[in-house]
């Protein structure tokens, strides 16, 4: 069982039970129930590994019902995600996935994409644009994702990317309809075997091509190929994208030359800011840029709440969209600051936050920007 790996932080959280990971938990925060929380999740490993539970349909909603947003990790010297992935892989192995996460798995694995979309579609995006295929004598290879890719909303922000990598004079192409998802997201629901391929054939793809350096639209594809595909044998030289947003900035590549006379609050993507502790990146740019006050959440930086995307949610959407979902407590917290704009930087939290303000009946009183989308506007 792969479980029995972490036997002794399973039965350590048991014993101890105290609960810190609880109240801050997002899907603790929607259905109210132990057994939605962290440590109710590590339970229920126990109960498992003790043969006092089977795992059932039931229980496997209980399981991927988490976004993987690490904060019960962070809040504890037990590795409870990593436990839950270990629930998740052997709910895969047993074919006790709920049917949202089998569409989602093999939607992927035939088309390279949740959504069912033809590869062609992958590249429509650039048409408008003078963004160019990936060559071998470019010094990036932009990595544009899924949403990127196919979202209507999330192509607007690839394109504010690129028009920024191209102002700033930087070498870049993309791949295109060749380019593959990433893996994060079948990785955090547990699919192994779905992983592996995906990131075999997107490492192979990168040899071939001769990429040096990636710079990512997403958080999750930064996470997924700074800290996944080392661990099978091949390093690329990666950065978020806001990372390089900095870099350029810093060294006078990029000139900001228009003010933005706005009250912004900034939210931490989970797999920006946890997973890689990436804090500085966004708000050093924001503060670059004359006229914006940047004000603070109360949860921010390691402590940020999630917007409910991660660990697969932004597609299977197993928090519905009731008062009590992560985005539209997040979208409420932001609307506390008094800021204009909530600004991200992930083209996921984008979507799962623009339809929470919508749904709050915001829209008049609070934007969400990805910070991509601010940059171009000012350079």
């Amino acid at each position: 069982m792969l479980m029995k790996g972490f036997k002794q932080d399973i039965y350590t959280c048991n014993r101890c039970k105290c609960g810190f990971c609880r109240e801050e938990c997002p899907s603790y925060k929607t259905f109210g129930l132990e057994s939605y929380s962290g440590r109710g999740r590590m339970s229920i490993a126990w109960a498992v590994l003790e043969g006092k539970l089977g795992l059932t349909n039931e229980i496997a909603k209980r399981i991927y019902a988490c976004t993987m947003c690490g904060y019960c990790s962070a809040r504890c010297s037990m590795n409870v995600t990593a436990v839950i992935k270990a629930l998740r892989e052997e709910l895969v192995e047993r074919g006790l996935v709920p049917p949202e996460v089998r569409d989602f798995l093999e939607n992927t694995y035939k088309y390279g994409n949740p959504w069912k979309q033809p590869r062609e579609k992958r590249s429509e995006w650039t048409k408008s644009t003078e963004i160019r295929l990936y060559e071998s004598n470019h010094e990036f290879l932009y990595h544009v994702g899924n949403v990127g890719s196919y979202d209507t909303r999330g192509n607007n922000v690839a394109k504010a990317l690129g028009k920024i990598l191209l102002e700033g004079g930087l070498s870049f192409g993309v791949l295109g309809r060749d380019e593959d998802c990433d893996g994060n997201e079948v990785n955090m629901l547990g699919e192994k075997g779905l992983f592996q391929l995906l990131m075999k054939k997107n490492i192979q793809k990168f040899k071939k091509l001769g990429v040096k350096e990636i710079v990512t639209l997403s958080p999750h594809a930064y996470n997924a190929i700074k800290n996944e595909y080392p661990r099978h044998g091949e390093n690329f030289e990666v950065m978020h994208y806001t990372q390089l947003l900095q870099e350029i900035i810093r060294n006078g590549k990029l000139h900001i030359s228009k003010r933005l006379n706005a009250r912004v609050t900034y939210h931490d993507p989970c797999f920006l800011g946890r997973y890689n502790k990436e804090y500085d990146a966004p708000r050093e740019i924001l503060q670059n840029i004359p006229g914006i006050e940047l004000v603070e959440m109360d949860r921010n930086k390691e402590n940020s709440f999630c917007c409910g995307g991660g660990g697969g949610n932004f597609y299977t959407n197993f928090f519905g969209g009731g008062e009590d979902s992560p985005n539209r407590i997040r979208v409420r917290e932001a609307y506390n600051t008094g800021a204009e704009i909530l600004a991200v930087a992930c083209p996921t939290c984008m979507i799962m936050l623009d339809d929470a303000v919508k749904v709050e009946g915001l829209e008049e009183k609070l934007t969400i920007r990805d910070i991509s989308e601010i940059v171009s506007e000012v350079v």
